[in-house]
């Protein structure tokens, strides 16, 4: 898993890409990413599947500010993404969010 944060000298947004190798979604067929940016609609934010694979997505997101956020595999498996800036605990107490801080 990974996350790469481009900043912009000229937006008040950050690129940052996201991105679940083959290994950890093994033969998946759908990721979305679910968080605080899209309301957290399951399947607002699809991930693209690449040759090899990996999943991938960018999203333009306003800097100065943290997002909760999940990866839905299959639309069944929650996952986390290792490379998060730091996790907080489910309002349901049962699983953590990630954190992205830009």
């Amino acid at each position: 898993m990974t996350i790469k944060k481009t900043y912009f000298k000229t937006k008040s947004t950050c690129k940052v890409n996201f991105r679940l190798p083959k290994d950890v979604v093994h033969e998946a067929n759908t990721v979305n990413l679910v968080g605080e940016f899209n309301q957290w609609n399951t399947k607002a934010t699809p991930l693209k599947k690449l040759k090899n694979g990996t999943f991938t997505t960018d999203l333009e997101l306003e800097k100065g500010r943290s997002y909760q956020f999940r990866y839905l595999i299959d639309e069944k498996r929650w996952e986390n993404d290792s490379q998060a800036d730091s996790y907080v605990s489910t309002p349901f107490g049962d699983s953590e969010n990630c954190v992205i801080s830009l």
